[in-house]
C-alpha cells in the first residue's frame, strides 16, 4: 500500500485567493509562533524523535505472532490490517475510518456546538466554537485504542499517529476526487493541524461517549510514561514541573515529529498538488515538486500553530 497519487484535472489551488484571505493571514501569523516553538525545542529533538521503523504494533494476532516492529520509515506503506492496536478480528473494524461519515466534505454537512461536545463552551449552545464536519469525522478510530500497555515510548506513539494521518489523507484525498483536487492540500493541512492539537492536549472536541476518556486521557498518560523514560537527566528536569498534561512535552514533541506526520498525511496526495501560501508582498510561496510537499522536509503550513478555535470559524 504505498503512495500511489494520480495527477488532478484542474488546478491544484486558488492562484487568484488575496493575500487578506483568512488563510493567508493566519499563515503569516502563525510564522512567528512555528519559529519560536523550533527554538523552544531544539536540544530536545534526540530524546523526543520518534524512530517509525521502531513502532510496535499489538493488532489482532499480537498473541500469536507477538509485536513485530514495523521496520521502515516509509509511512505509506502502514496497513491497518496488521499496523494497529485496534484487537478486532474483522478487518473493517481495525480500520481507522471506520463509522466515520465519509462524505464530510459534501455541503450540508453540519457543525456541533453542544457544551457536551466542545470543550469551553460551557452551556453556551449558541455561541462558542463549533466543530467542522472534517474533525468529527476524522479517521481517528485507531487512537481509542493507546494505552500505556501498547504505546511504550515514542516509536509507538508516532506509529499509530502516523496511521491516523496517513489514513485521514486517503479519505481527504479520495473525498476531493471529484472536485479535481482543487485546494486539496489545504484540506490536509486542516486536518494536519488538528492531529497536532490532539497531541498537544489542545484539541477542543470532546466527542462523545468515551471518546475523550479514550483519547485524551490515555495520550496524557503515555506522555507521563514517554517522561518517565527520559534517559538524560538535563531533559528530564526541563520537563520536571510540566506534570499531570504535560503541555511543554507534548507540545515539543509534536514540534520535532511533525515533518514525519506531515509526510504520512500526503502519502497519496496528487503529483500535480502543491502548497500554495501568498505573502503581504503579493509574492506566491508553492511547495515545488508536487504531491503537496510530500518529498521536500519541512511541511509548507504554519497552520497548527494556529488556535484551533481560529481554524475552525476559517
Amino acid at each position: 500500500m504505498g503512495s500511489q497519487s494520480s495527477k488532478p484535472s484542474k488546478p491544484s489551488v486558488d492562484t487568484n485567493e488575496s493575500y487578506k484571505s483568512a488563510r493567508n493571514v493566519l499563515e503569516r501569523y502563525a510564522e512567528s509562533i512555528k519559529q519560536q516553538a523550533e527554538n523552544d525545542a531544539s536540544g530536545y529533538e534526540k530524546e523526543l524523535k520518534g524512530k517509525l521503523e521502531e513502532a510496535s504494533f499489538c493488532g489482532a494476532y499480537c498473541e500469536l505472532i507477538g509485536v513485530p516492529k514495523y521496520g521502515s520509515t516509509d509511512p505509506c506503506y502502514l496497513d491497518h490490517r496488521w499496523h494497529t492496536n485496534l484487537l478486532h478480528e474483522k478487518v473493517k473494524d481495525r480500520d481507522p475510518c471506520h463509522n466515520r461519515n465519509q462524505k464530510r466534505f459534501d455541503e450540508g454537512q453540519v457543525y456541533e456546538c453542544g457544551s457536551g461536545i466542545i470543550k469551553g463552551n460551557g452551556n453556551n449552545r449558541n455561541g462558542g466554537s463549533c466543530a467542522p464536519p472534517r474533525r468529527r469525522h476524522m479517521c481517528d478510530k485507531n487512537l481509542e485504542a493507546l494505552t500505556v500497555a501498547n504505546t511504550k515510548n515514542s516509536n509507538d506513539l508516532l506509529g499509530n499517529i502516523l496511521v491516523t494521518a496517513k489514513y485521514e489523507g486517503d479519505s481527504i484525498v479520495n473525498s476531493y476526487a471529484n472536485s479535481g483536487m482543487f485546494n486539496v492540500c489545504t484540506a490536509l493541512a486542516r486536518s494536519f493541524a488538528d492531529i497536532g492539537d490532539i497531541i498537544r492536549g489542545k484539541d477542543l472536541y470532546l466527542g462523545n461517549g468515551d471518546y475523550k476518556e479514550k483519547v485524551s486521557n490515555n495520550l496524557r498518560a503515555i506522555f507521563n510514561k514517554i517522561y518517565e523514560n527520559l534517559n538524560d537527566p538535563n531533559v528530564k528536569a526541563h520537563y520536571q514541573k510540566d506534570a499531570p498534561n504535560y503541555y511543554k512535552l507534548r507540545e515539543h514533541w509534536w514540534t520535532v515529529n511533525r515533518d514525519q506526520v506531515w509526510k504520512a498525511i500526503t502519502c497519496n496526495a496528487p503529483t500535480g498538488a502543491d502548497y500554495f501560501r501568498k505573502g503581504s508582498d503579493g509574492t506566491n510561496v508553492f511547495t515545488s515538486q508536487g504531491q503537496c510537499g510530500h518529498y521536500e522536509g519541512a511541511p509548507p503550513t504554519n497552520l497548527d500553530y494556529v488556535p484551533q478555535f481560529l481554524r475552525w470559524f476559517e
